[in-house]
This record gives C-alpha cells, structure tokens and sequence, in this order.
C-alpha cells in the first residue's frame, strides 16, 4: 500500500520533520523549511501530499502542502543521482514554478545555488530532466519554444554582464528572480542593477 495524502492534526512541527495524527496513528513525515512555513500549526487540522518513499530496510514519507511540489519531487528524485535529501534542498532553494524555469532556460548558474549541486551536476541535471521530465507542465507553466529560447539568450546576456561587473552568483540571482520575462535587455539590465543597488 503506497500513501498519497494524509488529513489529520499536527501534534509536533519542527523545521525538518511533523507528526500528522490521523484516527489515533502519529505518522512521522519529513518536510522542507517551505513545507514547513505552509502547514498548518500544532493543533490544527491539514492536509499533507505524500510521496511514500520505500528503501530496502524502511519506509519514509516526505510531506509537501501543495500537490505540485509532491510531483515535482518525484520528478527530480527519478533524475540519476538525485536523492531524497538533495530533491528537499533543490525545492527549498527553487519553487516549482522557479525550477521550470531555470530547467527551460537551462540556468545551471542558479540550480548551482542548491548547496551540494557544481556546474556538472547542474547540466547534467537540466539534460535529463528536459529530456524525459515535464516540470513546466506540471507547474502550470506555459511558455513557447520561440520565447524560451529568446528568454535564455537574454538571461545569459544579463548574467553575464553582472558577473563582468564582478557580482556574485547568489547576488546575481537575487536581483534577476523577479526580472520580468520579457522585455529589453538593456532595461532589464538597468532594473537589476537597481536591485543590487537597493541590496547593498
């Protein structure tokens, strides 16, 4: 029996783990630090998502507040060498939406904030997951090849004049997130700046 989803009332909340009890059963899940600023508090009723992940010598449920990040879970845990642990810290670090489009924009730059990911990790990674995964549907993300690929180019560009300017890759990711997705270069390059300006 694999468990999709639990309803029940939180009896314990920590930063990494919760306790759901559900008709006089504890389940113990494992959740991220965004799960664990979704959920409900200790005391009241909530819904989890599950994914019901099996290893040889036990069974562990990881918790997710939304039906999206459960998939997108699954989806970057089936990817070679993404573990559990490293599925969690990719999520906690990029929301789903986020994350599908640092995949179609193939911004390994950014996928390499996520603490334990390098560079070849990060293109290794955005290859599979765009040639056997589809996490911009699965976020809802409608985006067009044409646009894709002309939102790529100008990404690099922006990056790439930030790093001449000597920021950093955490900085620059920073002032980029909530770039709008269109637009010209130049400008967007003058908001980001605007950003890093109002940061330091």
């Amino acid at each position: 029996m694999t468990i999709g989803s639990l309803r029940g009332i939180v009896t314990i909340k920590e930063e990494s783990e919760m306790i759901l009890e559900v008709a006089g059963i504890g389940y113990r899940i494992l959740i991220s630090p965004t799960t664990f600023g979704t959920v409900g508090q200790v005391g009241e009723e909530t819904l989890v998502y599950i994914h019901h992940h099996f290893r040889e010598d036990n069974q562990v449920l990881y918790g997710f507040s939304a039906r999206t990040d459960c998939l997108v879970f699954e989806a970057l845990i089936s990817a070679h060498g993404v573990g559990p642990s490293l599925g969690l810290a990719i999520l906690s670090t990029h929301g789903p939406k986020e994350l599908s489009k640092i995949i179609a924009n193939e911004d390994t730059e950014a996928l390499c904030l996520v603490p334990g990911i390098g560079k070849k990790t990060a293109a290794r990674l955005i290859m599979e997951l765009q040639s056997k995964l589809h996490l911009a549907e699965i976020a809802t993300i409608g985006i067009s090849s044409q646009t894709t690929s002309q939102t790529s180019t100008d990404t690099k560009d922006i990056r790439e004049a930030l790093t001449g300017l000597g920021y950093g890759n955490e900085e620059i990711y920073e002032a980029m997130k909530d770039l709008p997705a269109e637009g010209d270069v130049s400008e967007l390059l003058k908001l980001a700046l605007r950003e890093l300006a109002t940061v330091s």
